[in-house]
């Protein structure tokens, strides 16, 4: 198959309704990381999600949409969610919901589970191209499973080129990480699956506190797998020293000496900055002539949460049968 690419204008977007709607897969721009979109009513187009991606069959997927109540076509909405809805949508917020009995949605969609991740993204071309199609749709982000997300659309075809019929080309998404996601499948629980674009502290906000997941829990959201974002290098963490033939991806002014290649997410310690760019360094770090990447600490408040959570997957050693 040969993946075609479009400028991401009202002919691109049209055309790639069209091909959605045929059951094809498309990449395309959102505010956070570049998905890989199929209509999610459709099963035959959520397995070649999964087919395209290597990924494992009890991973969720996220459904996208282009208006709030598209999503309540497909999921119960509680008086908690309204108020995110209103306050957060369109931005990089995913709510995990009830699953709405008889929505159409392909059961590989949610893993087999009785919930739904659902998101309306800002950027404008996915919000151009969820309307035209008027239906929800699959998006994992458009890269192979457990590497690193792909916010350039170079990214995706250096994953997914020959795998997919189409990739709309918008450039550099602006957020550079991928959404938070906020479960309230449960109506006496509200719970942080996934740090992300959106900081924890603006949601608990409008909601009140946030808890962790507990060991055991269904994987209701993409992202909860262990291992994941991860280049074929090693990665280290927390560093302040670094070896002559490593990577580094530094952060503000300390930057450690010595580094064979070296690649600042925010020279000026900017965390909204360092969040735009950690994928495309780790890329661009992991093709370099290096043997490993070093990563000096990033502080963990507001995005610098969603920052180390994938830094630190991405650092995780792949399990012995990956």
């Amino acid at each position: 198959m040969k993946t075609e690419v479009l400028k991401a204008d009202a002919a691109g977007i049209a055309r790639a309704a069209e091909v959605l709607r045929a059951g094809g897969l498309v990449a395309f721009p959102t505010e956070t990381v570049y998905g890989l979109g199929g209509v999610a009513t459709r099963d035959e187009a959520v397995e070649r999600i999964f087919t395209a991606k290597g990924r494992p069959s009890r991973n969720p997927l996220i459904a996208h949409v282009g208006a709030p109540e598209v999503a309540r076509r497909i999921a119960v909405f509680d008086e908690r969610a309204e108020r995110l809805v209103a306050r957060f949508w369109p931005g990089p917020l995913t709510i995990v919901l009830p699953r709405r009995p008889g929505s159409g949605l392909s059961p590989r969609v949610s893993a087999g589970l009785p919930t739904v991740a659902v998101r309306m993204p800002a950027h404008p071309v996915a919000l151009a191209l969820l309307r035209a199609v008027d239906e929800p749709v699959a998006a994992p982000s458009a890269n192979r499973s457990g590497r690193t997300s792909p916010t350039t659309a170079e990214h995706v075809l250096a994953d997914l080129a020959g795998r997919i019929e189409l990739v709309l080309d918008a450039g550099p998404c602006e957020v550079g990480v991928e959404s938070t996601v906020v479960d309230l499948s449960e109506p006496d629980r509200a719970l942080l699956l996934r740090p992300g674009g959106l900081p924890r502290a603006e949601i608990e906000a409008v909601i009140g506190p946030l808890e962790g997941r507990r060991p055991g829990e269904p994987v209701r959201s993409p992202g909860l797998v262990g291992r994941h974002y991860a280049p074929s290098k090693p990665v280290r963490l927390d560093v302040r020293e670094v070896a002559p033939d490593e990577g580094l991806l530094a952060f503000g002014e300390d930057v450690p000496p010595g580094a064979k290649v070296t690649l600042n997410l925010s020279p000026a310690g900017d965390l909204a900055e360092a969040a735009r760019s950690p994928f495309a360094m780790l890329r661009e770090l992991d093709r370099a002539d290096v043997r490993a990447i070093a990563v000096v600490p990033i502080p963990g408040e507001g995005l610098g949460e969603a920052i180390r959570d994938r830094l630190r997957r991405a650092a995780m050693e792949a399990p012995a049968d990956a």
